[in-house]
């Protein structure tokens, strides 16, 4: 792994996950008496039958590597290492974070169905990210999870925007991790890990933190009108460019998979798209064809900037100033494209089907 700020206290992986940038995942606190205030009794009915699936914690034995898991970890070609082990360490930071702040929340909540809720996600959470962990272990390159705690720098969020952004990071994680089980499950001879047999059941988990927080909107329907359809145009926006221009970072890592980006990311777009018609008033119109027009040139002003970053200098600098406001030119053109209105559904509650 390369590229990582040097610290004497870190070693590289913790240094890499400690990054704060636009493409990597934040730790987040928000305000955790107005998360405790949630009343979720107009939505009672699906939220006991949610819960009832949380407490029978069907993946309890789940996230245990068998006899044969390390057998398996063979020596990675070094760019497909550096890349698969980046995939790592963001994937762990990420299951981290929630496990972090679901933990915050459940510290402090009285109410207790919040405080319920927020434990049992964040047993799940942690059990991803030390699973997560342990593979990075067999690299001897395992992320200092109590040190990361202390060191990498907190973003305060909203309740509101806690609910859009972990909503969409818990259905997209759903559609990312079933789809690359699926690919593997028609193409074997691709996987290159054994972490890869666990993403089926290992993504319920995911789908149900999703729904979790979208009984909560529910519950909370000023959240899903007026000037908040622009918010959740903006996260949906957000998350599908990040999580675009990110995997389009690792082509190594998507040829070993059989991948191409583009059409491995729309697949899960589509799948997420699906997911969200259960609550957001609107979804992306992702085949507008201006949609992966607009994601094309930000994929290619992110590899400007990586280059101008890698070559400094006044020049280097100047690049990335203008690569910032390419940018932000390119997000409002696809901020402003038309959505797909979506029609309120009776029953939000949905189970995984792809």
């Amino acid at each position: 792994m390369t590229d990582v700020a040097a610290d004497p206290a870190l070693n590289e992986s913790t240094a890499r996950a400690r990054q704060s940038t636009v493409l990597t995942p934040n730790f987040y606190t928000t305000d955790y008496a107005a998360m405790d205030r949630i009343d979720v009794s107009p939505v009672e009915g699906e939220w006991d039958a949610m819960m009832d699936e949380f407490r029978r914690d069907a993946n309890v034995e789940h996230f245990e590597r068998d006899r044969d898991f390390r057998a398996e970890v063979a020596a990675l070609p070094e760019d497909l290492r550096e890349e698969f082990l980046d995939f790592l360490v963001s994937s762990c930071t990420a299951e981290y974070s929630g496990c972090l702040l679901y933990a915050e929340i459940m510290k402090r909540a009285k109410n207790p169905r919040m405080r319920e809720l927020f434990g049992l996600m964040s047993r799940d959470e942690s059990r991803h990210a030390n699973f997560l962990n342990q593979s990075l272990r067999d690299f001897d390159l395992a992320v200092d999870l109590k040190l990361l705690r202390e060191v990498k720098k907190y973003k305060y969020f909203s309740p509101k925007f806690i609910m859009y952004t972990v909503y969409l990071s818990e259905k997209i994680g759903y559609a990312r991790y079933i789809t690359i089980y699926r690919h593997l499950e028609r193409n074997p001879h691709l996987r290159f890990h054994p972490i890869f047999l666990w993403f089926q059941q290992w993504c319920n988990d995911e789908f149900r933190h999703g729904e979790a927080f979208a009984l909560m909107m529910r519950a909370q329907p000023e959240l899903l009108r007026g000037r908040n359809r622009l918010w959740i145009r903006f996260f949906l926006l957000a998350v599908y460019a990040t999580m675009y221009v990110r995997d389009h970072m690792r082509p190594r890592m998507n040829a070993a998979l059989g991948f191409d980006p583009t059409d491995y990311d729309f697949r899960v777009f589509r799948i997420t798209n699906e997911c969200c018609k259960q609550i957001f008033p609107l979804v992306l119109d992702i085949d507008d064809p201006r949609f992966k027009d607009g994601l094309d040139r930000l994929n290619r002003i992110s590899q400007a900037n990586e280059a101008a970053k890698k070559r400094g200098g006044v020049m280097g600098a100047l690049t990335r100033l203008g690569c910032m406001a390419a940018s932000a030119v390119t997000l409002g053109r696809l901020f402003l494209l038309p959505t797909v209105e979506v029609a309120p559904r009776e029953s939000v509650r949905m189970a995984p089907q792809w």
